[in-house]
């Protein structure tokens, strides 16, 4: 995805507001091999639309500043409280031949035909809606696909079940290296019927002596 930014050259809280009033957004781009941060201004009627795409989020952003395009990808979006307007926008430049990490977005398929939603009628719940990977700029995916049609009663899917594209790893943080992405739970219905199943029948009540 390619877009348009220009050099900022007035800085500081009056100059960004001045901007914003004129319907441009302040942002920054950063990183690279010994290059300095660069302050930009965008266009915000094209940012605010380019923010409801989920690949201005997960994949690697063509800026054109002066005529010279840069690879970059957008790290962070200051947003109003309550008015619909990007306030500022981070962006990072990549090296090409540098491995990266990005949160990457998940979307899952076959669920309604898997076992457990199909046949049991188990609750699924997705856990997780993206995960953090590491590969080269050019091997980012925009999304990762996730195939649930094999979810049986009983059984969780983990990181591990996931199939990555080529040349892409998953990047897992803190003691838990296998996370549950997807849960699979049994209907309560079942669960207390197996429960009342399971438990111990009650004496039954002996007869009374009537009065003499």
């Amino acid at each position: 995805m390619k877009f348009v930014a220009f050099e900022r050259a007035k800085q500081g809280t009056g100059a960004s507001r001045r901007l914003r009033n004129s319907g441009r957004t302040p942002g920054i781009v950063y990183g690279g091999m010994g290059k300095e941060p660069v302050a930009i201004e965008l266009d915000h009627n094209f940012l605010w639309h380019a923010i409801k795409k989920e690949a201005f989020h997960a994949s690697v952003l063509e800026m054109e500043i002066d005529g010279q395009v840069t690879p970059v990808l957008l790290r962070d979006l200051q947003m109003h409280p309550f008015k619909q307007m990007v306030l500022h926008a981070d962006f990072q430049r990549v090296d090409a031949n540098t491995r990266m990490h990005k949160k990457v977005p998940l979307h899952f398929i076959g669920q309604e035909e898997s076992p457990a939603f199909k046949l049991d009628h188990c609750l699924v719940t997705h856990v997780l809606s993206e995960m953090d990977v590491s590969c080269l700029p050019a091997d980012l995916p925009e999304f990762i696909t996730v195939d649930l049609s094999g979810l049986k009663k009983g059984s969780s899917f983990h990181l591990s079940d996931i199939k990555l594209p080529n040349r892409v790893k998953a990047v897992v943080r803190g003691s838990n290296r296998d996370p549950v992405v997807v849960s699979v739970v049994v209907p309560a219905a079942e669960v207390s019927a197996a429960a009342t199943a399971a438990a111990p029948a009650a004496p039954a009540k002996g007869k009374g002596k009537g009065k003499k």
